[in-house]
């Protein structure tokens, strides 16, 4: 199903769901490009298995600057960019009302504002040739009201309607955007959750467990392969039905 040797850009590939989606694309003929702030064991040696298609460069979501720089590196050593999956993200967990402004601001800066500015800076050379897929990373978090993550909830709904109005955007130059929201998954993410609410979560949902970052990288090589290609401006649930 997927375009062979065509590149994608993941940020934030060195764990968690990034990292699943990353060895998925890798077994499936892409050629990576990710970067995070720091490398880990499993980036270094996913560099060594596939030697030539994976390209790992160090960036932060944060820094404009930075993104400019790691996209333009990116261009320039590996070629042009066919595809990217908005990965990267944080949290802060925490009543807004008494959360740290520097926490609310990490949290922007990251989800939201990086994104838009990585946003622009693939989609730009994306024009000319009329073709590309771009995948955002949102939550059901984002889809519903959460206690304690209304800043997250806040970017993350930002993602999904960003992702509509790209589309839109981007529709007349063969330019497909569309949001994939995960629900509880079995990540560094949820590390946090107690018992209790684990337990709960697990009781509210259906299919009665937490999901897997492998139940979410199907969806996302549907979604940039051709198999797709009549789909923009859309958010695909995968929360083993905790919001039906």
């Amino acid at each position: 199903m997927s375009p062979t040797g065509d590149l994608v850009l993941l940020s934030g590939g060195s764990r968690g769901l990034g990292l699943a989606i990353l060895r998925e694309l890798l077994s499936s003929s892409y050629r990576v490009a990710t970067f995070s702030r720091k490398t880990t064991p499993e980036i270094r040696e996913l560099e060594r298995e596939h030697s030539g298609r994976l390209f790992y460069y160090p960036g932060d979501m944060s820094d404009p600057a930075g993104l400019k720089s790691v996209v333009t590196r990116i261009e320039a050593e590996v070629g042009p960019i066919q595809a990217l999956v908005n990965n990267a993200g944080i949290a802060r967990d925490g009543v807004l009302a008494t959360m740290r402004p520097a926490d609310i601001d990490a949290v922007l800066d990251v989800n939201l504002r990086g994104t838009l500015h990585l946003t622009r800076l693939v989609a730009r050379p994306m024009l000319t040739p009329g073709t590309g897929s771009i995948l955002n990373i949102s939550s059901i978090i984002g889809l519903r009201g959460y206690s304690g993550l209304a800043v997250y909830s806040a970017t993350k709904g930002g993602l999904d309607a960003m992702t509509r109005a790209l589309a839109r955007e981007l529709g007349p130059r063969n330019i497909r955007v569309n949001s994939i929201a995960p629900g509880y998954l079995e990540t560094e993410m949820s590390s946090t959750l107690g018992a209790e609410q684990r337990d709960q979560i697990v009781r509210r949902t259906p299919l009665s467990r937490l999901g897997s970052p492998d139940d979410v990288v199907g969806a996302v090589l549907f979604l940039l392969s051709p198999a797709s290609a009549f789909i923009t401006g859309q958010t695909f649930v995968i929360d083993g039905g905790v919001t039906c």
